[in-house]
């Protein structure tokens, strides 16, 4: 598999993004990132942060409480991802209308008959 298509999957998977949104913050225990990162299931969230974690993304570490307390916080390339991400962001937002427009555009003309 071509290493682009792998990070891109990575990067376009909806959990992956909110969930490095929300740790771009500041680092979540588990509990409060799974309120957090609202809909994501119990078992998706700890396979995603699983996921991130095998990929540099984010870091776990484990507390010597009773019961253990883990936090999740980003490593230095979970941050410069979650910077693209924002980007990405923004650059929707500001792009939405345009797009609507575009589309709209596009459509009316291939519902148009020929000849």
């Amino acid at each position: 598999m071509e290493s682009s298509s792998v990070v891109g999957a990575l990067l376009a998977n909806k959990w992956t993004a909110l969930v490095l949104g929300t740790l771009s913050r500041r680092p979540h225990r588990f509990g409060e990132l799974r309120r957090a990162v609202g809909g994501i299931s119990q078992k998706m969230l700890p396979q995603n942060l699983r996921a991130l974690e095998r990929d540099g993304l984010v870091t776990r570490t484990v507390f010597p409480t009773t019961p253990p307390t883990v936090e999740y916080a980003l490593t230095e390339r979970g941050s410069s991802a979650s910077t693209l991400l924002m980007a990405v962001s923004e650059w929707s937002v500001a792009n939405f209308d345009g797009i609507l427009e575009s589309r709209k555009g596009y459509d009316s003309r291939v519902m148009e008959p020929v000849g």
